[in-house]
């Protein structure tokens, strides 16, 4: 057990730091938005021919992922009901490795924070983590897939594609890794990330002309996201394409990419990470703090980074906190060790998950990274807090970099300077 019994020292040292005043900020990015969801996917389906591809009394397998997508219960259930106006008997399915703790309740359990469970989408659900090995790609790595989905007369995957935090390369986060990672559950997982993020643009591409020629899949969704997490555009794309529309899509996708305009940064402050949020709690694309050797930012992260605490929707799964300097004692109170640490040991990624400084509260939080910070004058800090690393439309940035805030057009101060609130226990009053 962990003692906080001589914490007053840790307050002593750091209690002459000041907390500087802050203000609301608005930051604008270019916007491309998709208001008529289902209305996409009728014109994509229709101008891709798509329809065809769904025939009467075939068993439709749906893929759905962990991450917080905008308007993913909406696209599933559209997807649902073609299928049952076709004739065929559609379910879904979880497509996430080890997330969910690797079992087929927490997978359900991911499911239904996102308002889909059997009832929602008048589908059964197949959580099944049982794994066939479909083969072996040039490196030798074993390729698996849910065995359930050989069974299936089709197969449709739905992904976000994005950057992804831990590698580059032409394909990242999205369809053909869901192939693969998803497809492949816990076991599938492990295997694809057994060796590391080294060359896995090129492993993935590989490994999933090996899932396309045993699974059925006959399309795939892609969504793409602008800056306020917000559904942008939708795709659908007949399988055999899959592999040369997605690179231009990611680049696409990169392009609408937010970020935190103010920089460089003393201390970014995150009030939580999760599952839900990005696949390493926080996504480094937006702090640039990466805790892979294959991959970097386009600018400098902060010199100290603080996360105060989990969403509910990671239940209890830490992963992400290893980016931080700092995190509270609330945030490590609520870790659920086991569930925190199975997704590091299967993406191998454990640098991801260890265990920052604790501090007791918020304000010691900051005040010590204020004292550790190594800025010139530790009376002006510059510092931004952010809600989590999907919604940063909106932050709080201190008074020190209230002027070139006044002059850059991307960015608009709401109301006038103040200070934060705590309450008793030293946390912010939200």
């Amino acid at each position: 057990m962990i003692s906080f019994e001589n914490m007053y020292l840790v307050k002593n040292a750091v209690d002459n730091a000041q907390i500087p005043r802050f203000i609301k900020v608005r930051q604008h990015f270019d916007v491309v938005k998709e208001d008529d969801v289902r209305g996409a996917i009728q014109r994509e389906m229709n101008e891709r021919a798509l329809f065809g591809r769904i025939k009467s009394g075939q068993t439709v397998a749906i893929s759905v992922g962990s991450r917080q997508i905008s308007n993913l219960s909406v696209i599933v259930r559209e997807l649902v009901d073609i299928c049952l106006a076709k004739g065929a008997h559609p379910y879904i399915f979880p497509s996430m490795g080890s997330h969910g703790g690797g079992t087929e309740e927490g997978q359900k359990a991911f499911l239904k924070q996102y308002g889909i469970t059997e009832e929602s989408m008048n589908a059964p659900i197949n959580a099944s983590m049982e794994v066939v090995d479909i083969g072996t790609i040039s490196d030798g790595t074993h390729i698996q897939v849910a065995s359930h989905l050989l069974k299936a007369d089709a197969v449709i995957i739905v992904n976000r594609i994005k950057a992804h935090p831990g590698f580059s390369g032409p394909i990242e986060s999205g369809l053909t890794k869901m192939s693969v990672i998803g497809f492949g559950k816990r076991l599938g997982a492990e295997s694809m990330h057994r060796i590391g993020t080294e060359n896995m643009s090129q492993r993935l591409i590989e490994a999933s002309e090996l899932v396309f020629l045993r699974v059925p899949v006959i399309f795939g969704v892609g969504i793409i996201e602008n800056a306020y997490d917000e559904t942008a555009e939708i795709h659908c794309i007949p399988a055999e394409a899959i592999p040369s529309e997605e690179p231009p899509l990611l680049l696409r996708a990169k392009s609408y990419m937010p970020r935190i305009i103010p920089n460089p940064l003393d201390i970014l402050i995150i009030d939580e990470i999760g599952k839900n949020i990005s696949g390493m709690g926080a996504d480094p694309c937006i702090t640039n703090r990466f805790t892979s050797p294959y991959k970097s930012g386009d600018y400098p992260g902060p010199t100290r980074m603080i996360m105060r605490g989990l969403t509910k929707e990671t239940e209890h799964a830490a992963s992400g906190m290893g980016q931080a300097d700092i995190i509270t004692k609330r945030l490590f109170d609520d870790i659920d060790i086991g569930k925190t640490y199975v997704n590091q040991i299967t993406s191998v990624f454990i640098e991801n998950d260890v265990i920052p400084l604790i501090m007791p509260n918020d304000i010691y939080a900051i005040k010590t990274a204020i004292k550790t910070c190594r800025c010139p004058d530790m009376n002006n800090p510059r510092i931004v807090r952010i809600k989590n690393t999907l919604q940063i439309g909106e932050i709080y940035a201190s008074e020190a970099l209230i002027q070139e805030i006044e002059t850059n057009e991307m960015l608009e101060i709401v109301g006038e300077p103040f200070t934060f609130s705590f309450d008793e226990e030293g946390y912010f009053v939200e």
